[in-house]
């Protein structure tokens, strides 16, 4: 399985490829040996990710595919129609995908997205607005929406 590692402003990220697909961006705890990106694919990931990070790209459009059940495939389609610099809660979640009693499966399914920044659960946050559920780390969550918010110039994470 071809992986590159991309340094971001959060640490840096382990990227893997199959069968033509992007299957995980991970940001790592820990600092690895940098491993440039060999394939067209994993080098098309690094380019958007990088135009991410300069404030140049909202939206990802390298193909993608992860492992889960159908239930978490339709919470992580849902989370691909949050808007950049936009949040949403996972009881809006819920009633996005008509299934208002299932807030702790779809907060599950959030936190077992394995396409870190790509498929957007940073935008998912507590109906009180806390920032909750963030398994790269609250501190992460919350500059993933700063930058947003800068960029698109509203200068604050807008919430809801």
């Amino acid at each position: 399985m071809p992986i590159a590692h991309y340094r971001t402003p959060l640490g840096i990220a382990r990227i893997t490829e199959e069968d033509e697909f992007i299957t995980s961006v991970y940001v790592l705890n820990e600092d690895v040996p940098m491993e440039n990106p060999e394939t067209p694919l994993l080098k098309i990931a690094v380019q958007q990710l990088d135009e991410y990070f300069a404030g140049k790209r909202q939206i990802f459009d390298f193909p993608i595919k992860q492992q889960g059940s159908p239930f978490q495939q339709k919470v992580w389609d849902c989370l691909l129609q949050i808007g950049y610099g936009k949040t949403i809660s996972y009881a809006q979640q819920s009633k996005m995908m008509k299934d208002p009693l299932a807030i702790r499966a779809i907060a599950s399914a959030n936190g077992k997205n394995n396409l870190w920044v790509v498929v957007p659960c940073h935008r998912v946050i507590g109906s009180d607005g806390s920032l909750t559920g963030y398994g790269s780390g609250i501190w992460r969550k919350k500059w993933l929406l700063e930058h947003e918010a800068n960029t698109i110039g509203v200068g604050q994470i807008k919430l809801f």
